[in-house]
């Protein structure tokens, strides 16, 4: 019987690209999304229920495990992929888009791995694969709550995998760097107030930056073929980089100490130290 994954996340991007990658390659996929009704392309491939979860609801994600199950018989991999990405001065983010940040991205995630861990533990066992990003061990500029919601998924993948082994469930992480996908739209939230003065000048040093940090960013493509490594890998390795960038990013933090990276930070921002009174 092929193997079944069940992934969130599905109707764009790494999230749409991993599941047609895991049905070309005979899987059954569970593919979950807020608004499965508007999904055209999956809805035709063979072995591929579309069905709606939205993770910042529980109810909907138990729904969507129990028809997946109904359908396919079991699953064999959960693909926490559905994330959020709100930027911009602390000051200015409205508080709700700082609890929209850590219900999408951490809580979300908890959440389906407690709703699927039963279902592993009956069954034996499984594999958890949470994609993260270069950014869940790197930090950059305006970026306090995406950041702080992916170094939250790492530590949290960190620690579960040692509870997990007790039910035989594997546990991976996937870091993805700059990926052409439609981020920037329904799933990124740019939080600003122009008459705050005093953060004109990073904000806009910010923004020009990333602009030129990448010019060749790898694809959703590319990514999901580093999650479906993950996903099938029999090893005890945790982490997955996806894409030179985040290599080359991982590399520089773990070989600078703090106030290296820091300072290479601000070099790529062209930002300047300020003297602290």
């Amino acid at each position: 019987m092929p193997n079944t994954i069940f992934l969130t996340g599905a109707s764009s991007g790494i999230g749409r690209a991993s599941a047609q990658l895991f049905q070309q390659r005979g899987w059954n996929v569970i593919a979950t999304m807020r608004t499965p009704d508007k999904e055209t392309e999956l809805t035709k491939l063979p072995r591929v229920l579309v069905t709606r979860a939205d993770v910042t609801d529980d109810a909907s994600v138990a729904a969507a495990i129990e028809q997946g199950i109904a359908r396919f018989g079991r699953v064999d991999v959960l693909l926490n992929n559905a994330g959020y990405g709100a930027y911009g001065p602390i000051e200015a983010t409205p508080v709700e888009h700082i609890r929209k940040e850590f219900e999408t991205n951490v809580i979300g995630m908890l959440a389906a791995v407690r709703a699927m861990a039963p279902h592993f533990r009956k069954g034996g066992g499984g594999t958890i694969v949470n994609v993260s990003s270069v950014g869940g061990r790197v930090a950059m500029p305006l970026g306090s709550l995406y950041h702080g919601s992916k170094f939250a998924v790492e530590g949290a993948t960190e620690a579960l995998q040692y509870e997990m082994e007790a039910i035989n469930v594997r546990v991976k992480l996937v870091e993805p760097g700059m990926t052409k996908t439609n981020f920037g739209g329904s799933s990124f939230q740019f939080n600003d107030d122009p008459g705050l003065l005093e953060y004109r000048d990073i904000v806009g040093r910010t923004m020009n930056a990333f602009g030129t940090l990448n010019t060749n960013p790898g694809t959703p493509e590319s990514v999901a073929q580093t999650i479906y490594r993950a996903a099938t890998d029999q090893s005890a390795q945790l982490r997955f980089a996806a894409g030179e960038d985040a290599e080359a990013m991982l590399q520089w933090r773990s070989s600078d100490d703090d106030a290296k990276f820091f300072q290479r930070v601000r070099e790529m921002f062209q930002l300047t130290a300020k003297a602290q009174k």
